[in-house]
């Protein structure tokens, strides 16, 4: 009976393997606030802390990442990996001080030219990925949009459509009757043509109108296979509707569509998406005269007229491909390569009692379009969370932006606390290429579980199998 005792440690051996998390980090940065809950199957931790407000981020060819400290400028922070979570930046490096710039950053496809926004304008600079340094004076682009409130100007450059860079655009307050106006330039998505621009552009006027009424769609995105081009919108607060306030749970945040630069015609781009007369519903059950809405159905703010209302709403206003619960505040979008995964960041609400939102979600995405129907109100499974949010959001971590780094791993910025995060699967496999149908975990919700396809109490298979053998190969060895 002795000659089985090894082969039973070897077996313990492998399931510990599986069962064990990643290997502890020689070096770690404690957070700011408590430790962020985090979906079983990912690991997150703290790469960089004491920056001045860090928006937007990327990584440029030589491995740097480039940061957007609003009010500062944009920093560049060289990594120390040792594999996985275990990622820890340097102090970072000034590329560029000029405190007008406040969230938006790109970089050229040869990874040679920066770009970066102010609240009025869009900017270039010749850049260096070696050094991590700009070797030019500013260029001006695009100007024109010295608008209050809503002053970020989201950038992306197409992966599609060469030399083509979308623009992001709010609103100028929390209801601008400006915006009813297409030739105003507010609430709107823009793309330009930058490849051989030689005169500057104004945002009122010229480039592609990709969609209007938007009140501000922070984060823009570009599906990897389709080419499909999607943003993320953050709707009013304070609404009332037919006299009452139904501002708690409505409207709901939005995902929208707005077609292709790729060549790929689609009908409605460049359409009316309904800010600032129509919103989305997310509580039907809260919105007075609710009468064939359903969650995503476009209905008019405040008391129905002739003009305005929930029938010129419906079938005059696109409406959202997703909508999310309210106030959450999405800032970020970013697909996975392989286009099954939309990330997105949830900065969190202020307009709620409860505070709801501060935390990195994914929606699961096919044929470059959500799975979940549009009247889903379960589509966004959430990674990684604050503990306890009645902290926020003094005392919780708030999402902006997100990159993928060359190895698969998803970096976020958090604003209100300096800090940059690291998302990773601590088995060591991609974050990039998992998606809700192929490996993303339950985190404890009705939504998850369904999205994942397991029950949230469910041991991960491989571990499960691995107990199955040893027990059954211990029970067979006794009764030899």
């Amino acid at each position: 009976m002795l000659y089985i005792y090894p082969l039973v440690v070897f077996f313990l051996s492998l399931v510990c393997a599986q069962t064990s998390s990643a290997p502890a980090c020689s070096t770690t940065i404690k957070p700011k606030n408590a430790t962020p809950s985090v979906a079983s199957g990912w690991e997150a931790r703290v790469v960089a802390t004491g920056l001045t407000k860090p928006r937007g981020i990327i990584f440029d060819s030589s491995g740097h990442l480039l940061v957007v400290q609003q009010g500062k400028g944009i920093g560049s922070l060289s990594l120390t990996d040792n594999g996985g979570a275990c990622v820890i930046a340097g102090q970072p490096m000034d590329v560029i001080l000029d405190s007008t710039l406040n969230h938006g950053i790109e970089l050229s496809s040869d990874g040679k030219t920066l770009y970066a926004s102010s609240t009025e304008a869009v900017y270039s600079w010749s850049y260096d990925p070696t050094s991590s340094k700009n070797t030019s004076i500013p260029r001006q682009l695009i100007g024109g949009m010295n608008t209050s409130d809503h002053t970020t100007r989201t950038l992306l450059l197409s992966r599609k459509a060469e030399g083509m860079l979308m623009v992001s655009r709010g609103s100028t307050s929390n209801l601008d009757p400006l915006a009813e106006d297409i030739t105003s330039g507010h609430s709107q998505i823009k793309a330009f043509n930058i490849t051989n621009a030689t005169s500057l552009y104004d945002y009122d006027t010229d480039g592609l109108l990709l969609g209007w009424g938007l009140r501000n769609s922070v984060g823009i995105a570009e599906e990897p296979i389709t080419g499909g081009i999607y943003s993320v919108e953050n709707s009013v607060d304070e609404m009332v509707r037919d006299g009452q306030n139904i501002h708690q749970d409505n409207p709901g945040e939005e995902m929208n569509f707005h077609g292709y630069l790729n060549g790929t015609k689609y009908a409605k781009q460049g359409g009316n998406y309904g800010y600032p007369s129509c919103f989305a519903a997310w509580d039907v059950g809260a919105i007075p005269s609710n009468a064939g809405l359903e969650v995503g159905t476009q209905f008019a703010i405040g008391d129905q007229n002739a003009t305005i209302n929930d029938t010129f709403c419906k079938n005059d206003c696109a409406a959202p491909r997703l909508t999310f619960q309210a106030h959450m505040a999405p800032l970020d979008m970013k697909f996975n390569d392989n286009g099954t995964a939309a990330w997105i960041t949830f900065h969190g609400s202020w307009d709620r009692t409860d505070p709801i939102g501060y935390k990195l979600s994914v929606v699961e995405f096919a044929n470059g379009s959500p799975v979940e129907p549009a009247n889903s109100s379960t589509a966004a499974i959430d990674i990684v969370s604050n503990p306890d949010l009645s902290k926020c959001p003094d005392g919780c971590f708030r999402p902006v932006g997100l990159v993928w780094d060359s190895k698969g791993r998803l970096f976020m910025s958090s604003d209100a606390t300096g800090e940059i995060y690291v998302v990773v699967r601590p088995d060591g496999s991609s974050a990039n290429s998992a998606s809700p149908s192929s490996g993303l975990p339950p985190t404890g919700t009705a939504s998850a579980a369904r999205a994942s396809g397991t029950k949230p109490s469910e041991a991960p298979r491989q571990v499960r199998n691995s107990w199955a053998l040893l027990v059954a190969f211990v029970a067979v060895s006794i009764f030899m």
